[in-house]
């Protein structure tokens, strides 16, 4: 059996670096920036899971932002495409959790200590998605002061209507009785659930037939909420697993933090029509 492969001729070797797969993917800037405090053999893995984690959610808030901007512009069928490509993000996200709890508690904490106060609280693309789903709080910025440019970045941010606020905004625009006080509010502040909307949304799951943008959109967005809200939960049992109860690097109370997390909702509409629904027989003509 000849266990050789003989290079084509045509393949090009004499590359200046611009051209080279490496330049063109910056692997001397990725490769060098992982940059352990300590010897432990660990660190490297705690340090490429967060980074990669980060590199994930810079391209799924490069997706949301395109699929808001669809949305302004009455284009819910283009974001469909968008929303199944932000679900295998969020699955990557998810999966990488396996590989972090392959790490004992007894080898986190031989370098621990060589985070100092660093958190992934302090992850300034996280909190961009919280804004961007709609977990609006101002306190959230805090932790940013001291960079600018990232202040600057989220400030923004959290002053702009989130995806459910737009998506609303759409519906309003095709006919559906959204509550003004819905469309027209300070966006920095947390989204607040309303029955007008509770039962606008009845009627479009009662009658998909005739709503099928909306409807599909709807449980688009049904499918962000759960995936994020499963991926919170591995977050808050890796690090339970690891930790157990101790306070958090950054100063939270750890898991009893994450835990509470778990109660936040994006989209609670989209969630409590569930129970509002009714069968065909027991609908008003």
């Amino acid at each position: 059996m000849n266990n050789s492969r003989e290079l084509e001729k045509s393949i090009h070797v004499d590359l200046a670096r611009q051209e080279t797969y490496g330049g063109y993917l910056q692997l001397d800037r990725i490769l060098t920036a992982q940059a352990p405090r300590s010897p432990v053999h660990d660190e490297m893995l705690f340090i490429v899971q967060h980074q990669t984690s980060e590199l994930w959610m810079k391209l799924m808030l490069h997706e949301l932002d395109a699929a808001l901007e669809f949305v302004k512009r009455d284009e819910l069928k283009a974001t469909f495409k968008i929303f199944s490509r932000v679900a295998h993000i969020q699955r990557m996200l998810f999966e990488q959790w396996a590989v972090l709890e392959t790490m004992t508690p007894s080898e986190y904490l031989q370098f621990r200590d060589a985070l100092g106060r660093s958190s992934g609280f302090q992850s300034f693309q996280y909190r961009a998605l919280e804004f961007m789903l709609g977990n609006k709080d101002a306190n959230l910025l805090l932790p940013h002061r001291q960079d600018e440019a990232v202040h600057a970045f989220l400030a923004k941010r959290l002053a702009q209507p989130s995806l459910y606020d737009e998506f609303l905004r759409y519906l309003s625009r095709h006919g559906f009785a959204v509550p003004k006080d819905r469309l027209e509010r300070d966006f920095t502040q947390p989204y607040r659930r309303s029955e007008d909307v509770v039962r606008l949304f009845r009627d479009v799951y009662e009658r998909p037939e005739q709503h099928w943008d909306a409807y599909e959109m709807a449980e688009k967005l049904i499918d962000v909420e759960e995936r994020f809200q499963l991926w919170r939960f591995r977050h808050m049992k890796t690090v339970h697993r690891i930790i157990g109860h101790k306070q958090g690097t950054g100063g939270s109370s750890g898991v009893t933090f994450l835990q509470r997390a778990l109660e936040l909702t994006f989209f609670p509409e989209l969630w409590d029509v569930r129970t509002e629904l009714r069968s065909p027989a027991h609908r008003s003509p």
